[in-house]
């Protein structure tokens, strides 16, 4: 499709994803009108408009209730399930933006126009650069996110293509619908590899600084663990800190351990533990 192109395609309506251009995922679809439409586009030349729905549980969203910018997705695969649903795989393709006015029903199935858009705002070696630096960064950003497969990195690195570097990093970000929304709609190429680098800047960050706080918090545990007098022999003790233990210090911590391990050290032990592990018989308490 050239630049600028209109057309007109059956619409699908997504649920908190988001598809970039050369992004390739399963989806199960459950509503009438998306199966209808599915069915339609898989009798003809397979592509349909992938447009993210501004809430998620909104069952038959209007114009009002889509993002205006999608993507042309190609059905690669659908699979009828037992309950009626479907699975099918797309890979997105052009950055389109709708014409909500002349979103329609057609056929049993949501239809609207749309215009391919443009990329822009490669500058050279510049943004060529700023890619290579980009994949770079986003190897530490997987190195904290363990949801993120290292085959990803692996595919990325084989790309040359700044446009397609960014989106196939965008697609594997960590962030909020709106967020990856904002760098879908972006066109600027250059812009849009500088949000991502921002992005992963401040989630390892993040990421970096809760890790800090958790060794931390495990450090002065197991001290205070150690200190006491008073630990029951023969007895497991789990300590599960909540989320107000990161803003404590240690002697807060301690006191905390102190009055739960006197707590456990009044317990009638064997008689008053339901359940016996090789002999041992654990207790758990939680720490502020």
């Amino acid at each position: 499709m050239s630049d600028g192109a209109m057309i007109t395609l059956p619409v699908l309506p997504l649920r908190d994803i988001v598809v970039f251009p050369h992004m390739i995922v399963p989806l199960f679809v459950g509503r009438e009108k998306s199966i209808s439409a599915l069915e339609a586009v898989m009798a003809e030349d397979k592509q349909i408009i992938l447009v993210t729905q501004k809430e998620a549980d909104t069952e038959d969203p209007d114009a009002d209730g889509l993002y205006v910018t999608g993507t042309v997705g190609s059905i690669l695969q659908l699979l009828k399930l037992p309950d009626g649903a479907v699975k099918v795989l797309v890979e997105g393709g052009e950055r389109v933006n709708i014409l909500p006015e002349t979103l329609h029903s057609e056929h049993g199935f949501l239809a609207v126009d749309s215009h391919v858009l443009p990329q822009t705002g490669h500058l050279g070696a510049d943004t060529d650069g700023l890619a290579r630096a980009t994949v770079q960064q986003f190897d530490q950003y997987i190195k904290f996110n363990k949801k993120v497969a290292s085959e990803v990195l692996s595919a990325i690195e084989q790309v040359d293509d700044a446009d397609k570097i960014a989106d196939m990093i965008a697609s594997h970000l960590a962030v909020k619908i709106p967020e990856k929304q904002d760098l879908l709609e972006m066109l600027d190429v250059h812009q849009r590899l500088e949000k991502i680098f921002e992005l992963m800047e401040n989630e390892i960050g993040a990421l970096q600084v809760e890790k800090r706080v958790r060794n931390r918090v495990k450090r002065w545990l197991r001290e205070a663990v150690r200190q006491q007098p008073l630990r029951p022999a023969g007895t497991d003790i789990v300590f599960i800190a909540k989320s107000s233990a990161a803003d404590a210090g240690y002697s807060e911590i301690d006191q905390q351990v102190t009055l739960a391990i006197r707590r456990i050290a009044r317990m009638d032990g064997p008689k008053s533990s339901p359940a016996v592990r090789g002999g041992r018989h654990p207790g758990t308490t939680e720490v502020l």
